[in-house]
């Protein structure tokens, strides 16, 4: 566990600490000292030689490897994309759906999600919805609808709506057993506690730098199992998912054998040079460090807006990072916050308070008071969790 000491040295390397209380992060992280130098390290190759390719090259293999370490993958299981949504349409556009037809995911899905795999019903697709119970979804609810016509089933780790966080392993193991895929959207939770794709034997991982990876927007990294990649051809593509890119041969269509047949164009460079420190800093500090930290702060806040009788979207026992509360105007709450210097976001009638490792209690300290002095803005239930939208 940290040490209250490590944390405020942690959260002097954001700047904006000195003049916020920032509770962003599922939005976008803040900026540190260590992302900053490696943003000017870019900058000052740029200057120095112009056009070092070779360089920049070497640096986003350098990427791919930090972040299949991070995920316990191999380089060659991961892809690097300019967005999640680019690897799901990467994977999506190299399967079949002439066997198996079905696609079934959660309503808690972030948009992207549901928008790319609606958009291969032209292509035959079938997207099914799972109905949530309330603020969850139980993973019964996939078992009665995953059957041996289901070809995948995206699952977010951590929904952007509420907090609420899937039952990964038992909605894996549903899926295997009727021969689906799985692919795990990690985007509002990687960075905030380990993650281990093996352990969790799935077959697709996204996620993205911008949020509590601690990097900018513009990257996305995805892991494809190693047994998959041969068998799947994207027809979403480019020079960088060729076997040798610099072959520049347009007539010679030859995928890459490993997960680099995922990717598309050029790599974003500045944004492969910003991303590296952000893992690092964070494996510096420890991920289980991290976790148990985040899971105070998320904690704290659930006790004390259920001593308010505030309705959390997010469920009591929730370790984070997201706790979500339920609002009459979720818009003049979110105002109301940053009219004493903290910044929150909002989605429908929900506001969003997100915790990293940079956080400290007397940030949900000065959350409650607002909260306090705006109770009339409020959803009020002592029963504690209400129920969905």
């Amino acid at each position: 566990m940290l040490t209250d000491t490590q944390i405020l040295q942690i959260r002097s390397r954001f700047n904006i600490f000195k003049h916020r209380i920032y509770l962003n992060s599922c939005s976008q992280g803040p900026l540190s000292d260590a992302v900053q130098a490696g943003l000017e390290d870019f900058m000052a190759t740029w200057h120095e030689q112009g056009s070092p390719w070779e360089l920049w090259v070497n640096q986003y293999e350098a990427a791919r490897t930090a972040f299949a370490q991070f995920i316990n993958a191999s380089p060659a299981e991961v892809a690097i994309v300019t967005s999640v949504s680019a690897g799901i349409n990467g994977v999506a556009s190299a399967l079949n759906f002439q066997q198996r037809k079905k696609v079934v995911m959660g309503e808690f899905e972030f948009p992207t999600m549901g928008h790319v795999w609606l958009g291969q019903r032209v292509r035959g697709a079938e997207v099914h919805f799972v109905a949530a119970e309330g603020n969850r979804i139980p993973a019964a609810n996939y078992e009665k609808m995953v059957d041996r016509n289901t070809l995948i089933v995206p699952l977010t780790h951590v929904c952007f709506k509420n907090g609420f966080r899937s039952e990964v392993n038992a909605v894996t193991q549903i899926a295997h057993r009727c021969g689906a895929l799985v692919m795990l959207d990690d985007y509002q939770d990687c960075g905030t506690r380990p993650i281990d794709v093996k352990a969790l034997d799935l077959d697709f991982f996204v996620t993205g730098t911008l949020k509590y990876l601690l990097g900018p927007p513009g990257l996305a990294f995805m892991y494809v199992r190693k047994e998959l990649i041969s068998s799947l051809s994207p027809t979403v593509t480019g020079w960088f998912a060729q076997a040798n890119p610099f072959a520049y041969d347009p007539k010679l269509f030859d995928l890459s054998p490993t997960a680099r047949r995922f990717e598309s164009g050029s790599p974003s460079v500045p944004n492969v040079y910003a991303a590296l420190p952000g893992f690092q800093l964070l494996q510096e500090i420890g991920l289980e460090n991290v976790a148990g930290h985040i899971k105070k702060l998320a904690q704290s806040l659930l006790n004390c807006t259920h001593d308010l009788g505030i309705r959390a979207k997010t469920p009591a026992d929730s370790a984070g990072p997201l706790v979500v509360l339920q609002s009459k105007d979720s818009t003049s709450l979110v105002q109301k916050l940053a009219e004493s210097n903290i910044v929150a976001s909002n989605r429908h009638d929900g506001l969003r308070i997100s915790f990293h490792v940079y956080n400290i209690l007397d940030d949900v300290r000065a959350v409650v008071e607002v909260l306090k002095k705006n109770i009339d803005l409020m959803v009020l239930d002592p029963a504690s969790v209400g129920s969905y939208d």
